[in-house]
């Protein structure tokens, strides 16, 4: 997966936005003005990329005993966040599959009002 497709794919999903709070180099994208994914620029440029993105605690435990590239979150809870280095020994497909899962633990976490703003929007 390359830059431009992680970006593209985070922006494609319902009443996300994106934003630099942190610093210049480090994109977040929200739900609902809650953070799912997260990614340092300098480092897609240096070719070693990562993201950041919420799992699961059961599910992140799983994955980061399969994968050697998924650790737990880089300066985020490590219960709750994950580091997937975006490599071939993780597939795009899972990346995907970890964003969609991501982007829907944020979604469901935010009040119903603010599910129906967002899907009506």
């Amino acid at each position: 997966m390359n830059l431009e497709t992680y970006y593209e794919y985070c922006l494609s999903k319902k009443g996300v936005t994106e934003h630099f709070p942190f610093d210049e180099d480090t994109l977040v994208f929200k739900v609902g003005g809650k953070m799912f994914a997260l990614s340092s620029l300098s480092q897609w440029e240096k070719g070693q990329p990562s993201v950041n993105l919420k799992c699961d605690p059961e599910r992140a435990e799983e994955l980061r005993a399969e994968y050697d590239d998924i650790q737990p979150g880089f300066h985020m809870s490590k219960t709750h966040w994950n580091t997937i280095a975006v490599n071939e020994s993780v597939s795009d497909n899972l990346i995907r599959e970890l964003i969609d899962h991501s982007y829907e633990l944020v979604f469901g976490s935010l009040t119903k009002k603010m599910q129906s703003e967002l899907y009506s929007g």
